[in-house]
């Protein structure tokens, strides 16, 4: 019986980064228990295959193509899901970017672009969807802090700006929206292995694997997280498991904080 608080049968579920890494991971545990989920990404070539091979395994899944930095693209999304489907119940602002440099090193571009992503992003697609979830009687949003949006982390200051502003941003959210019975909360992931943090190495100039082994090595469970033991997290707090949970943080990273 228990089993059942974690279906979402017919729940729509937004995903947004979704074309790999933590997001894929999402979308892919999101239809497994029941939803509809829709893929959102800037990379619609994996985008779609995605959603593809979902619909071909007998879940129901949509791509849309969505730069979250963008106004209109965000605006679309709302159109076209209440064309589609007339509400959302679950939002999950997961698309983010890293850039491993010091305030000294780092351009303003890369700055930009690391908060527009990671921060503007949760706010416009947050301000276009509250609304259509609001009208169906609520919803969860999930947040993708970090660990770093906690504490401070080397070499990442925009990210770890960003992340803190995430953090912050899902308090201010759960406030405002609780009245509409919707429930904010932010997950915060160590390091997990994605494309993210193998960029992360590449970036650091450093051999991918050492990098990787050395990032998991003093946590106490001894190892990275997968995008999965992610994944999990995100469907506790989507589900009616967590129905009186709103603006925390949830931190999934095998003890590293600890």
């Amino acid at each position: 019986m228990g089993h059942d608080y974690f279906q979402l049968t017919n729940k729509v579920c937004v995903v947004t980064g979704a074309a790999s890494g933590i997001g894929l991971a999402t979308a892919n545990l999101l239809a497994e228990v029941g939803s509809k989920v829709v893929l959102l990404d800037i990379n619609e070539e994996s985008g779609k295959k995605a959603a593809d091979d979902l619909n071909k395994q007998g879940f129901s899944a949509q791509f849309i193509k969505c730069d979250v930095t963008k106004s209109e693209d965000c605006q679309s999304v709302h159109q076209q899901l209440e064309e589609e489907y007339g509400k959302v119940d679950v939002l999950f602002n997961n698309a983010g970017i890293i850039r491993r440099k010091n305030v000294v090193d780092l351009e303003e571009h890369d700055w930009d672009l690391v908060v527009d992503v990671s921060l503007k992003g949760v706010y416009l697609l947050s301000k276009y969807l509250i609304p259509l979830m609001a009208a169906n009687g609520g919803g969860s949003i999930i947040n993708t802090g970090s660990g770093w949006g906690l504490k401070g982390g080397d070499q990442a200051a925009a990210y770890c700006a960003a992340k803190a502003g995430v953090v912050n941003l899902t308090k201010a959210m759960a406030i405002d929206h609780g009245p509409q019975n919707i429930r904010v909360n932010c997950i915060c992931p160590g390091d997990t292995d994605t494309p993210l943090l193998r960029d992360e190495a590449k970036q650091l100039n450093l051999q991918e694997d050492a990098f990787l082994t050395s990032s998991g090595a003093d946590r106490p469970l001894a190892r990275i997280g997968t995008p999965r033991d992610i994944a999990n997290g995100v469907l506790f707090l989507a589900s009616e498991l967590a129905s009186w949970v709103t603006g925390t943080e949830l931190v999934v990273d095998g003890g590293g904080l600890a």
